[in-house]
């Protein structure tokens, strides 16, 4: 099969979650608006991810792998995803499973004339602290960045994969994908999602790394976008 979209699903540590993601995975695919693949990054999981997930590709041709040999973090387990898709356009969604797969139609209608199109939580159902958290975050980030972006941690984007691959690496990515698209003189669009509580395994970030994280990252964004090197080929043999 030819496939157009292939879906990035990093995993660090859960197992008890890993069955539901393939059912639900499953079945999006089979109303996905685009012939879609689903693409397992395991971050250097210690509990049983890693056999259910070759058990999951095993019974399921729309299912892949990559597994690090050591933990690596979120944003390279997201960006090794992208490294190694090779479908048009990619997309991204937490094995927690807060998202919705079926909203990746939503997202998939506004993808052609953007090069980002990402979700925004509507009705949240995180703790207040974790709200609250997210939303200081989202607010030092915005002053940084100025990207326009309400909520940048969403786990659920979609993006043209030429653009993706031209992501730099850097620890704190998964906050800057809309930034590192505009950099690109790319477009982006954000729309409003389907946010559920946490049902298995337990949350990877917590207060700290919510609020310390991002405004050290913000920093490193700003010497990235004085650094940046942006170009376009206008003619080649």
């Amino acid at each position: 099969m030819s496939y157009q979209f292939t879906i990035v699903v990093p995993v660090y540590n859960e197992e008890d979650n890993l069955l539901r993601v393939e059912t639900e995975l499953l079945a999006y695919t089979k109303i996905a608006t685009r012939t879609t693949k689903i693409l397992f990054v395991n971050d250097g999981s210690k509990d049983k991810s890693q056999q259910i997930i070759e058990d999951i590709c095993n019974r399921n041709p729309e299912f892949s792998f990559i597994a690090f040999k050591d933990n690596r973090g979120l944003s390279a387990a997201i960006k090794a995803g992208f490294d190694y898709t090779e479908t048009e356009l990619v997309g991204y969604i937490d094995s927690d499973l807060q998202t919705a797969p079926n909203d990746f139609n939503l997202l998939l209608e506004h993808i052609g004339p953007n090069d980002l199109v990402t979700g925004v939580r509507a009705n949240r159902k995180d703790s207040f602290v974790k709200n609250m958290s997210s939303k200081i975050a989202n607010g030092i980030r915005r002053s940084f960045t100025h990207d326009g972006m309400d909520d940048t941690g969403c786990p659920l984007k979609v993006i043209k994969t030429d653009f993706a691959k031209r992501i730099p690496m850097f620890k704190g990515l998964h906050r800057f994908l809309p930034a590192m698209i505009l950099l690109q003189n790319g477009t982006v669009k954000q729309i409003p999602v389907q946010h559920f509580p946490r049902v298995a395994g337990e949350a990877k970030f917590g207060v700290w790394n919510r609020l310390l994280g991002p405004l050290m990252d913000c920093f490193a964004y700003l010497w990235m976008k004085k650094k940046y090197i942006n170009y376009e080929v206008a003619k080649k043999d």
